[in-house]
C-alpha cells in the first residue's frame, strides 16, 4: 500500500485500485475466482479419460493429442483405445511401460463401465464425487460445466455490455426526439415475454449454445443502457464537453474520448453481477431443458438429475456447492468494485 500522502495526490484510477485492494473479501474472492477459472481452462489436463503421456515398449505416445488404435498397445481391435479397459491397463503396466493419467481419469462424457455399484453410484476412490444416472463422473462434469458456464457468462456479458453502452450512449448524447423514440422502443422490447420466446425457438431450432447466446443477448442490454443513458445525459453539459464541441471535435470523438471514460462507473460495478446473472440464466434454462443439448456438461443438467434422483444426494450437493460458491465469489467482487468506484470512501 502507498502512504496516505502519496495516495492523496494519486490519480483517481490508482485511488480506486487501492480502495478495491482494501476490501480484503473482494480482493481474495477475485484471486480465488481467477484461480478456479484458470484451472477449469485446463480441464482436459485435470480430468480426462486419456493418459497425458504413455511410454510403451520404448516408444512415446501422447493420447491426449492423437488417437491410437487398441493394437498399438497389444490389443486385438483397430478401434480407438479404451484406456480404462483392464486389459489395456495391464499392458501399460507391464515391465518398463507406464502411463501418466490426469488427477481425475474421466472426461465429462466418460462412462464407468467397470463400476461395482449401479448408477448413480455414491462417491468412491474411483469416482471422488460419485456418478450420475448414466455412469458419468460427477466431478468431471462439474469441472467442464463450470468452465462452460463462466465462458458463456463472459460472452453474454460482453455482448450485452457493448449493446447496452452503445444504446445508452446514443440516447444520452443526442437526447430529444431520438431519446424519446428509443425509450418507447426499449419499453416495447423489454415487455416481450423472453421465456416464451425461448420456448418457441427451442421447439423450432436445435438447442445450441450459440442460439442461446444470441437470444439472451437480445434482451440483456436493456437494464445497462438506462444507467449509461443517465450518465451521458448528466455529463454532456459539462464544461469539458462544451469545450471539446467548441474546438470542433466530432460527436463520435466527444463520446469516445470524453464522455465514455467518465460514464463507465456503473458499467464496471455491474459487471460481476451481470456475470452471475448470466450463469444463473444458463443454469435455469438447462434445468428446464431449454438450454444446451443434453450431452453438453452443464450445471443445470446436473441439478435436474439431482431432482430426478433424490436419493443420490451427492449430485445435488456438489452441484449446489459449486453454483453457490461461484455466485458468492462474484457478489463479493462486485461489492468491492462498487466500493472502489465510490469516491466518498476516500
Amino acid at each position: 500500500m502507498k502512504p496516505l500522502a502519496n495516495l492523496a495526490s494519486a490519480s483517481p484510477t490508482v485511488r480506486a485500485w487501492h480502495r478495491f485492494r482494501a476490501n480484503r473479501r473482494g480482493w481474495w474472492s477475485l484471486w480465488l475466482f481467477v484461480l478456479l477459472f484458470g484451472l477449469s481452462l485446463g480441464a482436459e489436463l485435470l480430468s480426462n479419460d486419456r493418459p497425458l503421456l504413455v511410454y510403451y515398449q520404448g516408444a512415446w505416445y501422447t493420447p491426449l493429442v492423437h488417437d491410437y488404435p487398441e493394437t498399438t498397445f497389444g490389443g486385438d481391435f483397430v478401434t480407438a483405445t479404451d484406456y480404462h479397459d483392464p486389459f489395456i491397463q495391464a499392458k501399460l503396466a507391464e515391465g518398463d511401460n507406464w502411463a501418466l493419467f490426469p488427477p481425475n481419469p474421466y472426461r465429462f462424457d466418460s462412462l464407468n463401465y467397470f463400476a461395482p455399484l449401479p448408477n448413480p453410484a455414491p462417491p468412491s476412490a474411483a469416482n471422488w464425487l460419485g456418478t450420475d444416472d448414466r455412469g458419468r463422473d460427477v466431478l468431471a462434469r462439474l469441472i467442464y460445466g463450470f468452465r462452460l458456464s463462466v465462458l458463456f457468462a463472459f460472452a453474454l456479458t460482453a455482448l450485452g455490455t457493448v449493446i447496452g453502452v452503445l444504446a445508452g450512449a446514443l440516447q444520452g448524447y443526442f437526447g430529444g426526439r431520438f431519446d424519446l423514440i428509443f425509450q418507447r422502443f426499449t419499453e416495447l422490447w423489454g415487455s416481450l415475454p423472453e421465456l416464451y420466446l425461448l420456448i418457441i425457438f427451442a421447439a423450432i431450432f436445435t438447442p445450441s449454445l450459440w442460439l442461446l447466446l444470441v437470444l439472451l443477448s437480445l434482451f440483456g442490454w436493456i437494464g445497462l443502457s438506462d444507467y449509461v443513458r443517465a450518465e451521458f445525459l448528466r455529463n454532456r453539459q459539462m464544461e469539458y464537453v462544451l469545450a471539446a464541441r467548441a474546438l470542433g471535435l466530432s460527436n463520435g470523438a466527444i463520446m469516445w474520448r470524453h464522455l465514455l471514460p467518465n460514464s463507465l462507473t456503473p458499467v464496471i460495478t455491474f459487471l460481476p453481477f451481470r456475470v452471475s446473472g448470466a450463469i444463473l440464466a444458463l443454469t435455469s434454462l438447462d434445468f428446464l431443458g431449454l438450454g444446451v443439448p443434453a450431452s453438453t456438461p452443464s450445471l443445470g443438467e446436473l441439478l435436474s438429475q439431482g431432482k430426478d434422483n433424490l436419493d443420490a444426494w451427492w449430485i445435488s450437493l456438489s452441484t449446489f456447492s459449486v453454483l453457490v460458491g461461484t455466485l458468492v465469489l462474484l457478489i463479493f467482487i462486485g461489492e468491492a468494485l462498487r466500493e472502489a468506484a465510490d469516491t466518498r470512501q476516500g
